[in-house]
């Protein structure tokens, strides 16, 4: 049965009765595992378009020679610091359209941030080379996803978590999300989904929050709105700026991200 999830997206009925995308005939890989909770960010409007571009802008070889060429510097220092965490900021492509893929955490873990959205990623472990290999591994015992080394656009400089660690963002191009095959481990991950480009681009779709300590202003930050999710906290701080990379043109950040101390 052939219907339509909500969000734009078109999905075909599995044997489970569970919602898994049609890849386009062009697309040579393996589909999707039956996903209960997976739901991709609609289709842009018009309007929407003309502010997020298309993914032959955003993710063309021009656009991540040139991010490349910016995050070079910081990927060749974090490389060889021994950063406490790392996060895989996922971008792909959903129907040809820009996205950011996320991931909502289990309300079943422990610890402050259970059920906030957030990018894959997590503590290096010993045997992690850097942290791009802490991000890939983590990623991967996450959302039992395999990527490659060459799939790294590169590493951000690395931003405090106000609990005594640092996480570095790590950017990745996953490719057309219709031909990705993702086993998102229940125990760690209650939902994924993503946000097309255009709709994180747009000023009506994000905002600020703005703290105040000891009744003095503290100090701003990001939040973007989804019809389904609020992101906010440090996985909105590395939203903004992976739009400012993405998208100098037309996304212009407004806060100043924390420094690690």
């Amino acid at each position: 049965m052939v219907g339509e999830a909500g969000s734009g997206a078109i999905f075909v009925e599995g044997n489970a009765g569970a919602l898994t995308p049609r890849c386009p005939r062009s697309c040579l890989g393996v589909m999707f595992p039956a996903l209960h909770h997976l739901r991709l960010g609609a289709r842009p409007t018009l309007g929407a378009r003309r502010a997020g571009g298309s993914a032959g802008e955003y993710l063309s070889r021009e656009n991540e020679q040139r991010c490349r060429g910016l995050l070079e510097a910081s990927t060749r220092r974090y490389r060889q610091e021994a950063v406490a965490a790392a996060v895989l900021v996922t971008l792909c492509s959903v129907g040809g359209y820009p996205a950011l893929l996320y991931t909502l955490r289990s309300s079943t873990l422990t610890g402050q941030h259970k059920g906030d959205v957030s990018f894959p990623g997590g503590k290096r472990d010993s045997s992690d080379q850097d942290v791009i290999a802490t991000a890939l591994r983590e990623t991967q015992e996450e959302l039992g996803l395999h990527l490659g080394a060459e799939s790294v656009w590169g590493v951000m400089r690395p931003l405090p978590t106000g609990r005594g660690l640092t996480v570095a963002p790590v950017l990745a191009h996953l490719g057309p999300l219709e031909c990705v095959r993702l086993s998102p481990n229940p125990q760690e991950v209650e939902d994924v989904f993503t946000i097309p480009l255009s709709h994180l681009l747009q000023a009506q779709n994000h905002g600020y929050t703005h703290f105040r300590h000891q009744g003095r202003y503290s100090h701003t930050l990001p939040i973007f709105l989804n019809s389904r999710y609020r992101v906010w906290g440090l996985t909105a701080i590395i939203t903004d700026l992976t739009l400012e990379l993405l998208a100098p043109s037309v996304y212009r950040r407004r806060t100043r991200p924390p420094s690690p101390r």
